[in-house]
């Protein structure tokens, strides 16, 4: 992701935490809150309860590359947290978790109509 795309400061992932819409799953929570720019921006959670240093880091390169897949609106800054089943859960899994995620929050791009 470029570094316009990530949330990287306390205060952006305090106000996403603060005042933004919450949909959550099994295996994940999204929090969704709308900013003022031109580009989507995504953090990442992963805690201690997920597992230890080497598997919360494994969930995130999986929800970053999830989340590259996906086709969203911008102006939105996310916060995609992991629960503890996402440790177990396959790749397949947890973007099928994120992507449904993201259409309940009504963050994906609607797909333009095909021409007859």
């Amino acid at each position: 992701m470029r570094r316009e795309e990530r949330l990287r400061r306390r205060n952006d992932f305090a106000a996403v935490y603060k005042n933004g819409r919450i949909q959550s799953n099994q295996l994940l929570v999204l929090r969704v809150l709308p900013n003022n720019r031109e580009t989507t921006r995504f953090g990442f959670v992963v805690g201690k309860t997920v597992g230890g240093a080497v598997v919360r880091n494994r969930v995130k390169r999986r929800l970053r590359e999830a989340a590259r897949s996906l086709v969203v609106r911008p102006g939105f800054d996310v916060v995609i947290g992991a629960r503890k089943p996402a440790a177990e859960a396959k790749f397949q899994a947890l973007r099928a978790s994120l992507a449904s995620l993201t259409e309940r929050a009504r963050l994906c791009e609607s797909a333009p109509a095909e021409a007859p």
